[in-house]
C-alpha cells in the first residue's frame, strides 16, 4: 500500500488496533494511543509558538464559521517529519499524496460549525485549492489533550460525538466508493467550554503535493 495514493477502512482495520465505526455510508476509524505524551505535549508546544487565525475555503459570510487558531507545522524539524512518517506509515499512503501536518488549537468558546474536509465541486474556489493536486481523499486528525468540557467531535448525520482523548486518532475517507465526495463525512469542531483543546491533522490529495521535500 505505501506506493497508493489512496487506503481503505479494511486496510487499516487489518492492520491491527483499529476501531471501525460501525456504520454504513462511511469509512471512519479509530485508533487509541496513536502518539504518546510526550509527543502530544510537544506538538502542543510547536502549535502555541506559530498559531494564527484560521481560514476557511469558500467563505460563506459567517465571521463565526471557524474561530481556532491553525499552526503550519515546519516538516523541516525532524520531530515534526518523524510523526509525519508515522502517520503517513500507519495510513499506507505514500507521503507524496501527503499536504504538510497542520495543527489546531481552540480556546474557551471557540469552533469549527459543521464542515466537510473535502472541497466543493461547485465551490467559486474549487479550482484554486484543487486543481494541482486534486480533492482531499482521507483524513487523520490526531487529539492532543482533553479539554475540560466540550471540544467533541460530531459527525451529526450519524448523531455520533467523538469525545477528544489524548494520543486517540479519528481517521475517515472523505469519498464514497464511486469516488464522489461524501457529504456523510459532515463533521463539526464543536466548542470548547472550559479548558483548550489541540489537535493536529493530516489530509491527503488525489494526486501529488508538489511542494512536498
Amino acid at each position: 500500500m505505501t506506493d497508493s495514493n489512496d487506503t481503505s477502512a479494511d486496510y487499516l482495520v487489518a492492520s491491527g488496533k483499529v476501531q471501525r465505526f460501525p456504520r454504513e455510508g462511511i469509512e471512519l476509524c479509530i485508533v487509541k494511543n496513536f502518539l504518546d505524551q510526550a509527543e502530544c505535549e510537544k506538538l502542543v508546544t510547536l502549535i502555541d509558538q506559530q498559531r494564527r487565525p484560521s481560514t476557511i475555503a469558500d467563505p460563506n459570510g459567517d465571521n463565526y464559521f471557524r474561530t481556532s487558531e491553525t499552526c503550519d507545522l515546519d516538516h523541516s524539524d525532524g520531530f515534526v517529519a518523524g510523526i509525519d512518517r508515522k502517520i503517513c506509515g500507519f495510513s499506507g499512503i505514500d507521503k507524496a499524496y501527503g499536504e504538510p501536518l497542520q495543527g489546531q488549537r481552540y480556546a474557551v468558546g471557540q469552533e469549527f460549525k459543521a464542515h466537510t474536509d473535502f472541497f466543493d465541486p461547485g465551490g467559486g474556489d474549487f479550482a484554486k485549492y484543487c486543481s494541482i493536486s486534486g480533492q482531499r481523499t482521507w483524513t487523520f486528525m490526531i487529539y492532543l489533550n482533553e479539554p475540560v468540557a466540550g471540544g467533541a467531535t460530531r459527525f451529526p448525520q450519524f448523531k455520533k460525538s467523538f469525545t477528544p482523548v489524548s494520543g486517540t486518532m479519528l481517521c475517515w475517507n472523505n469519498r464514497n466508493r464511486d469516488g464522489s465526495v461524501n457529504d456523510r463525512t459532515l463533521h463539526h469542531g464543536m466548542k470548547v467550554r472550559s479548558g483548550t483543546k489541540y489537535v493536529i491533522t493530516k489530509w491527503y490529495r488525489k494526486k501529488p503535493w508538489p511542494w512536498n521535500r
